[in-house]
């Protein structure tokens, strides 16, 4: 019954910011890690950020000093700030639980204009 939303992506100039959140009302939610990934046209989806249930966190080299991801399990979100936004972010990005994913999410889109 898990239903992952990905909210928060939209069009930005190049060097801008954008915060996206993802809700996953998941049972287990607060005991999983969770990651956010991304997929370009043309590309196979690839990890961006991970997040584990006591906050340690890990970013793909591609985004690091960039990106941070944070949670709020509380809330059940799942959060990724995206700063000095680059044309090469430009993909859709879905958030899921790591290494057992849940059914994926319809992303959300995320353009970077030079």
């Amino acid at each position: 019954q898990v239903q992952l939303v990905e909210s928060g992506g939209g069009l930005v100039q190049a060097g801008g910011s954008l915060r996206l959140s993802c809700v996953a009302p998941g049972r287990e939610f607060s005991n999983n890690d969770m990651g956010w990934y991304r997929q370009a046209p043309g590309k196979r989806r690839e990890f961006v950020a991970r997040i584990t249930s006591s906050s340690r966190t890990l970013t793909d080299n591609s985004v690091k000093g960039r990106f941070t991801i944070s949670r709020d399990n509380a809330k059940h979100t799942v959060t990724l700030e995206m700063n000095n936004l680059k044309p090469e972010d430009t993909a859709v990005y879905y958030c899921n639980s790591i290494p057992v994913h849940y059914d994926w999410g319809q992303g959300t889109q995320v353009t970077v204009s030079s």
